[in-house]
């Protein structure tokens, strides 16, 4: 049986996978001092070894950095918690390795491809007494943590509506490699409906049932960066998803998650009560304006910064699960992650039915984080 997370020094992390996104979490463990980074892998050694030198000719951590092979870093005595940031068809797999090396594990979004899956990782760190992780931490940023503070206060009435909206034209403008974009386990949904679903949730408690509608427009996509550019890649899953959820507190969530249109005016979420609307910020960042239209009012006003981890950056869900009490679930947790994956999986089982679909999960609202520094 693996042993709990250790709290009474830094973490110490070993990353995999050392694609595109790593480079955000070192500038963030850079800065954290409840986390040190020991050890990355991939299976492409070369991009192994370009992390660990980056971060070696930084000067960051002591005794620096190692570049090691997958296996050789899930025996590694000196890693506490693996970073898994495999993409997501690998997610489950990687994670129930960690654990079964008695490691605790963060990953990145979503928890796996399905819940069927999430299940099976939850089942077993619960099984081998790990703690498991999982992004976006961004709703533990400033920005969503204000807002959340704004509905805590009352500022709006009691929350009776909410809309969230995210549409692109899609990651393969951009993504030298956005193949994964396009098959199960991806699309606008599962890539990007997890900083929204997790907000939502954080904001305004758990979902109870869903209702949704998607489409599949094209049937390829072409690269427009990078060295493959021109290639055509399928796509193998919907790329318009929207719907409904219903929250347990009886609020109604209008979600539309699109890589088939171009712009919105619309903000990333309005959260609407009675006395007052909030325009909560991106949730794909970390910071960003709140903003509050109350009830007789003539303007929008931009609220003063009241809440949430000041400076953050992803990683600071990690350094959260480092400080949270033994025995207590992390605010950027496990079970969060389930619930957000089980709510969209629900929203594409309702889409293909065109019924209405029970959320079965439960997750705790997260608790509120008072406005902190966690940089040393």
């Amino acid at each position: 049986m693996g042993e709990p997370v250790n709290r009474e020094k830094p973490l110490r992390v070993g990353i995999i996978g050392c694609g595109k996104i790593v480079a955000q979490y070192l500038e963030s463990f850079r800065r954290l001092q409840d986390v040190q980074l020991t050890a990355v892998a991939d299976i492409d050694m070369e991009r192994a070894n370009a992390v660990a030198a980056e971060w070696n000719d930084g000067g960051a951590g002591e005794g620096g950095v190692r570049a090691v092979g997958v296996e050789e870093l899930l025996a590694a005595p000196d890693v506490d918690l693996v970073l898994n940031l495999t993409i997501p068809a690998a997610h489950a797999e990687v994670a129930l390795a960690a654990i079964a090396a008695g490691k605790a594990v963060y990953g990145e979004k979503p928890l796996a491809a399905t819940t069927a899956e999430a299940r099976r990782v939850l089942d077993a760190a619960r099984e081998a007494g790990v703690v498991v992780g999982c992004a976006p931490d961004t709703v533990l940023g400033t920005g969503i943590q204000t807002a959340r503070k704004a509905i805590d206060d009352g500022l709006i009435g009691a929350p009776v509506a909410a809309t969230a909206t995210m549409v692109t034209p899609g990651h393969e403008r951009w993504h030298p490699n956005p193949d994964f974009y396009y098959l199960p386990g991806g699309g606008p949904l599962l890539d990007m409906g997890p900083y929204y679903v997790t907000a939502l949730v954080t904001l305004l408690g758990p979902v109870v049932s869903v209702i949704g509608a998607a489409s599949h427009t094209r049937a390829e996509r072409v690269i427009g960066s990078g060295p493959r550019e021109g290639e055509r890649i399928p796509v193998e899953i919907d790329t318009h998803v929207t719907g409904v959820l219903v929250h347990e507190s009886g609020v109604l969530s209008t979600l539309v998650m699109s890589f088939d249109a171009v712009a919105t005016h619309s903000s990333n979420i309005e959260v609407h009560g009675p006395q007052g609307t909030l325009a909560v910020p991106d949730p794909n960042h970390f910071d960003g304006e709140t903003r509050l239209f109350r009830l007789g009012g003539s303007e929008w006003e931009t609220l003063p910064v009241s809440a949430g981890y000041v400076g953050s950056g992803r990683g600071y869900g990690i350094a959260d699960l480092a400080s949270t009490p033994e025995g207590q679930e992390p605010r950027a947790g496990g079970l969060l992650a389930f619930h957000a994956l089980d709510v969209m999986e629900s929203l594409l089982d309702s889409a293909h039915s065109g019924k209405s679909v029970a959320v079965t999960s439960r997750a705790e609202r997260p608790s509120a984080v008072p406005l902190t520094s966690q940089e040393g």
